[in-house]
């Protein structure tokens, strides 16, 4: 057995890339992450020991709208240092006028558990949460 030190990355692959590049432009940096690679092929930035990135899809013209039900990612959750970082995040997307699923919250799956779901252009879930002390990670 051995035991890993987190997510290193994860890449979404989006239909309308420089649609989804412009958002996560916004995104991601918001959230203190470094932009570290933007190009034709490829969005990604890094910061507090995660890294996210875009790439387009191949035959983008074809595919479907992004949806949850579907084989593969459901949403991709951030964790917040502090309740009023999901407030201040909240206004952020508000002002870009992205689709809020849900506004800051207090949600049953963990003591204190407050957060905001999001999409991104392409339907892609997204949220920020902010569980007091550990919350569940401190499970092993």
């Amino acid at each position: 057995m051995i035991e890993i030190n987190g997510v290193a990355h994860t890449f979404l692959t989006v239909k309308n890339f420089s649609q989804a590049r412009e958002f996560y432009r916004q995104l991601l940096p918001f959230l203190g992450m470094t932009e570290v690679m933007d190009n034709e092929y490829s969005y990604y930035c890094v910061g507090a020991r995660t890294g996210v990135g875009l790439r387009p899809a191949e035959n983008e013209g074809a595919l479907p709208r992004f949806d949850q039900s579907h084989i593969g990612l459901h949403h991709l959750c951030f964790r917040a240092r502090a309740r009023e970082d999901v407030d201040t995040l909240y206004e952020m997307l508000t002002g870009i006028e992205a689709k809020i699923v849900h506004p800051p919250q207090e949600d049953g799956f963990a003591p204190g558990y407050y957060s905001v779901l999001f999409e991104d252009p392409e339907g892609i879930r997204l949220e920020l949460n902010f569980v007091p002390g550990k919350g569940l990670l401190d499970v092993q």
